[in-house]
């Protein structure tokens, strides 16, 4: 499995989101998606599905290989809060120890210092391997990387052809942080949009298959979200060809759209 790697830590270029799935459907996706090669699963305390996820990351039996997301709700960010809620995900997940935890939206009621030292500490005792951010803009990267006192190894962000993220991707950059695009496929738009089918004619793929493909180019860890058996194959299919410079760069133009799918009325200021 391709990785893109962050302050050490490998990161798996593809990986499952799981928001909206729920109940056995989702144990039953996130078991089909270890067993298709699938090594990264992403959850949050507010999909309200870290239980069944967990039900099927142990269902494959490949817990040792996959690595664990799940995300910290904007109103736990509290050291108090913080540390009650990730036990809590713990005992859901039944794992003992998250992969990688999230702040899953900043929260400027609550320093950011006081909720990263509540992680740090999480982290130093063994409930948490990394530590990492959603959602953050280039100035609340700059304020994170400056009072965590662990390293950050990822920033997970909305990322896909219609949504310019290049500030936000070189402070990521700067930082050694990986970035992490969620909505990848913008939710089902790259589907009939002329330059993604166009490209992907000429490759025999689809145009969500050129949308994750342009994002893996850049080093972007993936995380496509479906409720569909045969989805999570086809999503996984995107190694096997190779976009031209060319093709890249008329993708990148899609940009232009600005098409901001995820914009809730938390949300910080965006660059």
């Amino acid at each position: 499995m391709q990785t893109v790697e962050a302050n050490g830590f490998k990161i798996p270029i593809i990986g499952l989101g799981t928001w909206e799935l729920r109940g056995r459907d989702c144990a039953r996706l996130v078991e089909q998606a270890i067993r298709l090669g699938y090594r990264h699963i992403d959850t949050a305390q507010m999909y309200g599905n870290e239980a069944e996820v967990g039900d099927g990351v142990r269902a494959s039996g490949r817990r040792a290989e996959v690595m664990v997301t799940t995300k910290i709700a904007r109103t736990n960010l509290a050291p108090h809060d913080v540390e009650h809620s990730v036990k809590e995900s713990l005992g859901k997940l039944r794992i003992d120890e998250i992969d990688l935890l999230l702040i899953h939206w900043p929260n400027d009621r609550i320093p950011l210092a006081e909720t990263l030292g509540a992680m740090a500490k999480l982290k130093q005792a063994g409930y948490v391997k990394q530590l990492g951010v959603s959602n953050f803009t280039v100035a609340l990267l700059d304020e994170a990387t400056k009072v965590s006192s662990e390293p950050l190894v990822c920033n997970q962000i909305e990322y896909h052809p219609f949504l310019d993220q290049s500030k936000v991707m070189a402070a990521c950059k700067q930082h050694d942080i990986a970035v992490v695009a969620y909505s990848p496929i913008a939710r089902g738009s790259a589907k009939g949009n002329e330059v993604l089918e166009r490209i992907g004619r000429a490759h025999g793929k689809s145009a969500a298959q050129v949308s994750l493909r342009w994002l893996v180019q850049q080093d972007v860890v993936v995380i496509p979200r479906t409720s569909k058996l045969e989805r999570l194959a086809e999503n996984f299919a995107i190694f096997g060809f190779t976009l031209s410079d060319a093709e890249m760069a008329e993708i990148a133009g899609l940009s232009q759209a600005g098409k901001r799918i995820v914009n809730l009325a938390w949300a910080p200021a965006w660059d």
